[in-house]
C-alpha cells in the first residue's frame, strides 16, 4: 500500500476491518448501534471501529478512528507520540485510546490492533488462551 512517492498510504475503515478480522478467533458485532463495530475475542472485546466521521477533533484532521485497549503506560507513551492517539471517548481512558488511523502509518496501525488482540488474548483462562499461541 504506497502511494506515487512510495510513501505507505493510510488504512481505510474497510482495511482495518479486514486486517482485524484476519486474527485468529475475531468476531464482530454491533451492541452499540449501526454506526460502530465491536471485535471481540472469546467474547471480551478489544477494538471498536466508528464508523461515522468525527468532526470536531481537537488532535488531528483525521475522521476516522477506533478505540483499543492497551497497556496503561503504552497509552501514555503513545499518546505523548502521536496527536492522534488520544484517550478514548466512552471508554476506560486509563486503558482505552482512540486512535485516528488514517494519519499514522499501516503498519503501526496494524500492529496496534494486533498488541490490543494479544493483551485480551493473555488475560483469558489458560486452558482458553492456549490455542491462540500467544502469552502461554
Amino acid at each position: 500500500m504506497t502511494n506515487g512517492n512510495n510513501t505507505p498510504r493510510a488504512m481505510n475503515i474497510e482495511q482495518v476491518r479486514e486486517y482485524t478480522l484476519s486474527l485468529y478467533g475475531v468476531t464482530e458485532d454491533q451492541p452499540f448501534g449501526d454506526d460502530n463495530i465491536v471485535f471481540r475475542i472469546e467474547g471480551k472485546i478489544f477494538l471498536c471501529l466508528w464508523l461515522g466521521e468525527e468532526m470536531n477533533t481537537l488532535a488531528v484532521d483525521a475522521r476516522h478512528k477506533f478505540a483499543c485497549k492497551l497497556p496503561p503506560e503504552r497509552n501514555e507513551a503513545l499518546r505523548e507520540r502521536y496527536s492522534t492517539v488520544t484517550p478514548a471517548f466512552h471508554w476506560n481512558k486509563k486503558h482505552w485510546s482512540d486512535i485516528y488511523f488514517e494519519q499514522l502509518s499501516p503498519d503501526l496501525v496494524a500492529a496496534l490492533i494486533k498488541e490490543s488482540y494479544e493483551l485480551v488474548v493473555s488475560n483469558l483462562p489458560k486452558a482458553v488462551r492456549g490455542k491462540y499461541q500467544i502469552g502461554n
